[in-house]
């Protein structure tokens, strides 16, 4: 009688069906998260021989806070979420008179000269959740957008969607985005 000295050998043909198998089973089952963004164009350095530290009026400039607990300060005063967007609105949409389209309802404050010299500082501090950050942004953007709708559609006498791209440079130039962010110290 005879007996090899060979190991028995395992199949190993299939396994390679079994780890994609087990790789496609992953890949599709994971849950791959949202990223949220805010899409904004920066500013171009100031250029070479100019100067561009310009003064400017502190009734053009409307202070806004976050603190570490989400609550939001503007101008010293705690407000809610849903109070951002008016005050914005207010402040930046005021005929340099301080006579507005928004300001009824909303709390008093200064407003600025008009839409060109106005500057939204924010500063959020370290524990600032990033949800409520973008909640706030969001609330500055809706802001802009509803302020340059309206200018479209009194002034223009166009929908905001129906514009040329002269026009649309127009309305951006009507209320410019001017937001200032810092962290708090």
């Amino acid at each position: 009688m005879r007996h090899s000295r060979q190991m028995p050998e395992v199949n190993t043909g299939s396994m390679a069906d079994i780890a994609f198998l087990l790789l496609i089973f992953f890949l599709v089952t994971a849950t791959i998260p949202k990223d949220q963004g805010i899409n904004r164009k920066l500013p171009s350095p100031c250029p070479d021989g100019q100067e561009c530290n310009d003064k400017i009026n502190e009734r053009n400039v409307l202070r806004i806070a976050l603190n570490n607990k989400d609550d939001i300060m503007v101008e010293g005063e705690i407000i809610s979420i849903n109070e951002l967007k008016e005050i914005t609105k207010a402040f930046l949409d005021n005929n340099g008179d301080g006579s507005c389209t928004y300001c009824n309802g909303t709390k008093s404050l200064d407003a600025s000269d008009n839409p060109n010299k106005a500057i939204i500082s924010l500063q959020n501090a370290k524990q600032t959740s990033y949800s409520h950050y973008i909640k706030v942004q969001d609330q500055l953007t809706l802001a802009y957008f509803e302020l340059r709708k309206t200018y479209c559609e009194t002034v223009l006498k166009k929908p905001i969607d129906n514009l040329s791209k002269e026009e649309l440079k127009t309305v951006r130039e009507a209320y410019p985005f001017k937001l200032s962010e810092a962290a708090t110290k």
